[in-house]
């Protein structure tokens, strides 16, 4: 008889692996290892699993980023309507309203886009490709978290 696991602990394994691996990789190769597990959030939270989970957290993700950049090159454009948070006030309202539409239903990843470009000085072009990654890291742990579980405990369901 196999030993029992949780798929929690499988998952939590795998996901340690993972984002060590990721952490020394970012920061050997100069990235902002934060921003990789700001996506890898935005998958994990979103409560989906696989391509699911992606097609949450990444569109949202990169329109939180387009977001943060319109709201940076309007407050440089019209810096008083910036200091008054007219700009944030906008900009915000754009990042909620679009929720309406299938592609950025998942607000939460629409502001970790947003706040990790603040948080990354409106450094996009790196910032972006990051987020994404992180997504994707996260959907190899969440993978490889049930393949262990399976492996473990003989159970094909990821419970």
């Amino acid at each position: 008889m196999k030993k029992k696991m949780s798929s929690l602990f499988a998952l939590s394994i795998v996901t340690a692996v993972l984002c060590g691996a990721w952490s020394c990789l970012a920061e050997a190769i100069g990235l902002p290892g934060w921003a990789g597990f700001a996506g890898c959030t935005a998958y994990f939270a979103s409560g989906k699993h696989g391509v699911a989970g992606l097609k949450k957290a990444i569109p949202t993700n990169l329109a939180g980023v387009l977001c943060a950049m319109a709201l940076l090159a309007l407050s440089g454009m019209f810096p008083a309507l910036g200091s008054a948070g007219i700009w944030c006030a906008v900009v915000t309202f754009v990042m909620c309203i679009i929720a309406k539409y299938e592609w950025f239903d998942y607000c939460p990843g629409t502001f970790i886009g947003c706040f990790s470009t603040f948080a990354a000085g409106g450094e996009w072009m790196v910032l972006a490709p990051v987020l994404v990654f992180g997504a994707f890291l996260a959907a190899a742990c969440d993978y490889g978290g049930m393949r262990l579980y399976q492996a473990v405990t003989g159970d094909s369901r990821h419970t």
